[in-house]
């Protein structure tokens, strides 16, 4: 009995040491690495940091953005005056918010510059070239807007590119490493004499699998979440489209109606 605990103790013993180098032993592979599979380990544990601080960096972005175009909507829908909604939501920072302040800051240089366009009644119901003016004024506004939109969206978008590079490239660049690796441990095996082969390009092939897991680690989390945020914009895309075509109708049925 006594003589079965003991053994039991040294196996676990053993058992305890082999699990803690095995644990080592990854260390040492990174640390025995040849010069380029260190090189190529590096840069895709820098593209790995990059891409995560862009994923939680654009995560509060897009959060903030959605919040205060909500915000905004809100405050337009109960609002039955463009300057009492202009100076309510001058501190509101949303895409919805901004293509607003767009569109009227446009509206104002208009009727200052053109203060019979849209202005008189009945020149824009009696002249035909009032009415003409009316369409330039839409016109101006929708370009406004266009821009305006497209800056916002650009904005949102900034350094998602890079997640999608780290995604597409990141596996090659892994897989780059690893066969420099296993090159250089089958060369290296010429050198090499009283040893079997597998003991000789066993602990190379292990350096350069290395590569290919750090590549797709890095990899993975930047396509899954490129294709989250880009989600994103593309909706916060939409309700800017939205509001874009509604406060161009109501531009358009103000010149027609007064």
């Amino acid at each position: 009995m006594s003589q079965g605990i003991i053994l039991g103790l040294i196996l676990a013993q053993n058992s305890v040491g082999a699990a803690g180098l095995e644990q080592i032993n990854v260390v040492v592979l990174i640390t025995n690495a040849g010069p380029v599979v260190k090189f190529v380990l590096v840069l895709l544990g820098f593209m790995s940091v990059m891409s995560w601080i862009i994923i939680f960096s654009k995560l509060l972005i897009l959060r903030s953005a959605a919040g205060e175009s909500e915000k905004f909507l809100n405050l337009y829908q109960s609002s039955a005056n463009f300057g009492n909604l202009y100076v309510a939501t001058r501190n509101i920072k949303g895409p919805s918010a901004e293509l607003f302040r767009a569109g009227y800051t446009e509206l104002l240089r208009i009727r200052k510059s053109s203060p019979q366009s849209g202005l008189q009644a009945m020149e824009l119901k009696e002249d035909p070239e009032a009415v003409s003016t009316e369409l330039g004024v839409v016109e101006l506004v929708e370009r406004v807007l266009k821009k305006t939109m497209s800056t916002e969206v650009s904005r949102l978008e900034g350094y998602l590119i890079f997640l999608a590079t780290t995604g597409s490239t990141a596996p090659f660049i892994g897989l780059f490493g690893t066969v420099w690796g296993i090159m250089t441990s089958f060369i290296g095996l010429a050198t090499k004499t009283g040893v079997s082969t597998l003991q000789a390009v066993a602990p190379g092939i292990a350096e350069a699998l290395v590569a290919t897991a750090v590549g797709l680690a890095a990899a993975i989390p930047a396509v899954v979440a490129y294709n989250y945020l880009i989600n994103r914009v593309r909706r916060i895309e939409i309700n800017m489209e939205s509001f874009s075509a509604e406060f161009l109708n109501i531009v358009e049925r103000y010149f027609k109606t007064i």
